[in-house]
C-alpha cells in the first residue's frame, strides 16, 4: 500500500509519498518520495491578507504536477491538509473551490489544535518518562504541547511564526500571552526536556553536528542561532548550503523555540526529525486499517 500526505504551510509545501510495509504485524513506512516547493503564502496572507493571483495559479500547477506524481506511484490514498497561512486568507475558499473544480483534489484547512493531534500520532514514539514541552513552530503558527508519561496533557496554538516573526506581524502581547502558558504549565508539570519539531529546527540541529536520538542543548541552539545572524544572506546560502527560503527564517524561528526553553527553563531539547507529513501518513493508515493500527517506524 502507498499513502501521500501534502501539508500546505505558510512557507512551503510539501508532498511525501510513503509505502506502508507489514512485517509480521508490525508496520513501518518507507519513504519512497518527498517534494518540498516554496510557496511562501505567508508572506502574502500575513501583509495583505489574502493570496495573490500569481501565487494561486502556480499553486494550481504544482498540485497538479503532485497530482501526476500520486498517479504514477499508484498511491493508494492521500491527504491534502491547509495551516496557517491557508487559515487566515480571506480568498481561501476561492481558492479551494478553484483547486476543486480544476483538479477534483479536497483540500482540508485544519485548525491549530487538529494539526497539534496530527503531530501528536508520531511524536508519541520518541517519547520517555520524562515530562516533555513539544515545540513546533512553522511559517504561520507555533504549536505546543505538554506531554507527562507519554500523555498529553495541555496542548495550545498560537498565531505565530518564523514568517510572522520575521515580518514583525507579531506583539508584546502575543509573546506575553505565550510566556504565561508556557510558565504556568512548566510549573505544573513540572517539565525536563523539550521536543522540537519542524524544518528550522531540523536545519539547527544538522548544523550543530548533532547525531540523531542524542538531544541538542539549548545553548548549542543559541551558537548556531548567533552564527547564522551574523551571516548574509549570501554566506548562509553559499557556506552553510540553506535554502533561500530558508535562510531568512531560520533565525527567526530559533528565536521562538529559544524563548520558549528558557520560559520552561529547559536546557535540552530533542529532535525526531517529523512533522505534520507525517502525522497525516499516520492518520490515513488508521483510517483506512484502524485494526492495524501498530506503527513502530519510519524510514
Amino acid at each position: 500500500m502507498k499513502l501521500a500526505a501534502i501539508d500546505i504551510g505558510s512557507n512551503a509545501v510539501r508532498c511525501q509519498i510513503s509505502s506502508v510495509l507489514n512485517q509480521n504485524g508490525h508496520v513501518f513506512f518507507k519513504k519512497v518520495e518527498y517534494v518540498r516547493y516554496p510557496i511562501r503564502f505567508g508572506e502574502d496572507v500575513f501583509s495583505t491578507g489574502h493570496i495573490s493571483e500569481v501565487k494561486i495559479e502556480k499553486f494550481v500547477k504544482l498540485l497538479h504536477a503532485f497530482q501526476l506524481l500520486l498517479d504514477v506511484h499508484d498511491v493508494d490514498h492521500y491527504m491534502i491538509c491547509a495551516t496557517s497561512a491557508m487559515r487566515s486568507s480571506h480568498n481561501a475558499p476561492e481558492i479551494l473551490a478553484r483547486v476543486q473544480q480544476q483538479l477534483g483534489m479536497e483540500i482540508e484547512v485544519i485548525d491549530g489544535e487538529t494539526e497539534a493531534d496530527l503531530i501528536n500520532k508520531v511524536i508519541y514514539n520518541f517519547l520517555d518518562e520524562r515530562n516533555y514541552l513539544h515545540i513546533d513552530v512553522g511559517g504561520g503558527s507555533t504549536e505546543f504541547n505538554i506531554y507527562v508519561n507519554r500523555e498529553k496533557k495541555a496542548s495550545q496554538s498560537f498565531e505565530q511564526g518564523s514568517i510572522r516573526h520575521m515580518h514583525h506581524r507579531d506583539s508584546s502581547q502575543l509573546w506575553n500571552t505565550m510566556r504565561e502558558w508556557i510558565e504556568c504549565n512548566a510549573k505544573k508539570y513540572h517539565l525536563s526536556r523539550a521536543i522540537g519539531t519542524g524544518g528550522n529546527i531540523n536545519k539547527i540541529f544538522e548544523i550543530a553536528g548533532k547525531v540523531t536520538g542524542r538531544p541538542i542543548f539549548r545553548k548549542q541552539i543559541e551558537e548556531v542561532a548567533a552564527r547564522i545572524s551574523a551571516m548574509s544572506m549570501d554566506e548562509r546560502i553559499t557556506e552553510l548550503l540553506l535554502n533561500p527560503d530558508r535562510a531568512d527564517v531560520i533565525v527567526p524561528a530559533s528565536e521562538i523555540y529559544l524563548s520558549a526553553m528558557k520560559w520552561a527553563k529547559l536546557e535540552s531539547m530533542i529532535v525526531p526529525a517529523v512533522g505534520l507529513k507525517d502525522g497525516m501518513l499516520h492518520a490515513l493508515y488508521e483510517r483506512h486499517h484502524p485494526e492495524r493500527f501498530v506503527i513502530d517506524k519510519i524510514i
